[in-house]
Parts: structure tokens; C-alpha cells; sequence
């Protein structure tokens, strides 16, 4: 018994750091504004997205050094899966006049600065 117990809590403490090594977060989003995940210098990481809304989601990443590129548009019910360079934002912009819902699960640094701009 006593061995099944130290497993068993073995098992636990592993999922629990599972839970801690990644970011999840279901975020709404004003109408045409944006979402800034990562405008601080960090490490890479690896973004899941779920467009849960009804308008369409302009996705394209920015190096907090300026500029943008790889755009895209996840529209409704899609999902995408971007992989950002370190010191890199994922920007995230609702084109419509609804607000806007997404899921995202975010592993890798997760030392990011979070906010909007519209």
C-alpha cells in the first residue's frame, strides 16, 4: 500500500507541474482591437489558437524591435498553432464589430507582458 501511495503522489506532483509549464486562457477582445501576447523581451514559444467567436481574427506576429509579418485570418470555429521567435509578439486582432473570443494554450517561455491596444 505504502508503495502504491508514493506512486500515486509522484503522479499528482507530476501533473501538477504539467499544469504550471503551460498558459490557458480563454480571452475576449474588444471590436477592432488587438490582443499583444509577448511585447517584452522573453524566450520563443509555441501558441495554440481556437477562434470561439463570430468575427474573423487577424493573427501576425511583431518583434518588439518593429516591424510585422506572417499574417493570417482564423475565422470562425478554426484553430491554428504559431510558433514565435523569442523577443517576438503575437498579435491578435479582431476585425469585426462583435467582440471577439479565443482560446489560447501557450507552452514554452511563458514570461510574457499581456495587453490590448485598440
Amino acid at each position: 500500500m505504502k508503495t502504491v501511495i508514493a506512486l500515486f503522489g509522484t503522479l499528482l506532483l507530476t501533473t501538477s507541474c504539467g499544469v504550471f509549464s503551460s498558459l490557458n486562457s480563454n480571452t475576449s477582445i474588444k471590436p477592432k482591437e488587438s490582443f499583444v501576447l509577448g511585447n517584452n523581451k522573453h524566450g520563443s514559444f509555441k501558441t495554440y489558437l481556437k477562434n470561439e467567436g463570430v468575427t474573423i481574427l487577424k493573427v501576425y506576429q511583431a518583434p518588439i524591435d518593429g516591424g510585422t509579418y506572417s499574417p493570417f485570418l482564423l475565422k470562425p470555429q478554426e484553430t491554428a498553432t504559431v510558433n514565435t521567435e523569442k523577443n517576438t509578439a503575437l498579435i491578435i486582432e479582431n476585425t469585426g464589430d462583435e467582440y471577439a473570443s479565443v482560446t489560447l494554450k501557450v507552452k514554452g517561455d511563458l514570461n510574457l507582458g499581456m495587453g490590448y491596444n485598440n
